[in-house]
């Protein structure tokens, strides 16, 4: 049975992938823009299967308009995939707070405003499907992506637990975890500090530094591959919350999952030392 998609940050990456697999699929979508010419552009373009809406996820009156104008042209919404965001890369210390909460606007707070719109209708008609792009950075941190990092950890922390309050419902959350793939992240979407600091450049911050200038377009990854596996789950009867996306992840995620296991070993005794016993008196 065909699904009707709402789809964030359509204009490029895998939000636009994705929205070109879900047209091959013979679904419906209504994308999100942040030009109002790229969203016109896309509602001639796809005539009854699409609508461009123009919406910027930290705008919450842009949100609510966004998804009313979705529900009256295509009566309901199956899938939400909350995609819109950025990436930064800079030591902690190079960036103000003012980039910091900018990060986490998008990444983090406009997804869950996406979702908390959708939920009450999505729970009403007691089905749906939320998609969360997250990343791999999104389970291991890494160097110079520490603020990246932090608004992905937080999308996958209230993704699992949001899992957990809505599968009653008849809702399925599933969290995507793609590695480097060759969209524009490491280009034109992709954020520096604005403030340098020299003694970081010799430490992983500036290994990174070096890593995004030469990686660009060299990156494992294949965008519509990603697009067409994200539709073939939503379509699969997958129980799994996390889809990593790329060798690079499953990679990544493994070592994430030793290191912890090792602490854990490490410090298991220290930890259950702390239980709280009877004193005698």
């Amino acid at each position: 049975m065909a699904k009707t998609w709402f789809i964030t940050g359509a204009s490029s990456g895998f939000g636009r992938e994705l929205v070109q697999a879900v047209l091959r699929k013979g679904d419906k979508v209504a994308a999100t823009f942040r030009k109002p010419e790229q969203a016109s552009a896309f509602t001639q373009q796809t005539s009854d299967n699409g609508l461009g809406i123009l919406l910027d996820v930290t705008n919450e009156e842009q949100i609510k308009s966004g998804i009313q104008s979705a529900l009256a042209k295509f009566g309901h919404i199956d899938v939400v995939v909350n995609n819109a965001g950025y990436g930064t890369i800079g030591a902690i210390e190079e960036f103000s707070l003012e980039e910091i909460r900018a990060q986490m606007e998008t990444n983090f707070f406009g997804a869950i405003a996406v979702t908390k719109q959708f939920l009450p209708i999505l729970r009403q008609q007691g089905s749906g499907h939320i998609v969360q792009i997250s990343s791999q950075a999104g389970f291991r941190a890494a160097a110079g992506f520490g603020v990246y990092n932090a608004s992905k950890f937080a999308l996958e922390g209230f993704s699992e637990a949001l899992a957990q309050e809505v599968a009653p419902f008849g809702i399925k959350v599933t969290i995507v975890e793609p590695g480097p793939f060759r969209t524009e992240f490491l280009a034109g979407s992709m954020k520096a500090a604005q403030q340098k600091i020299e003694a970081y450049q010799s430490t992983p911050v500036g290994g990174m530094y070096q890593y995004v200038e030469s990686n660009n377009g060299k990156q494992e990854g294949d965008p519509v591959k990603a697009a067409q596996a994200i539709v073939d789950y939503v379509y699969g009867d997958h129980k799994a919350l996390r889809l990593p996306l790329g060798k690079a992840p499953v990679q990544a995620i493994r070592m994430k999952i030793a290191q912890v296991e090792a602490d854990l070993k490490a410090n298991e005794a220290i930890a259950v030392s702390t239980v709280y016993e009877e004193r005698q008196t």
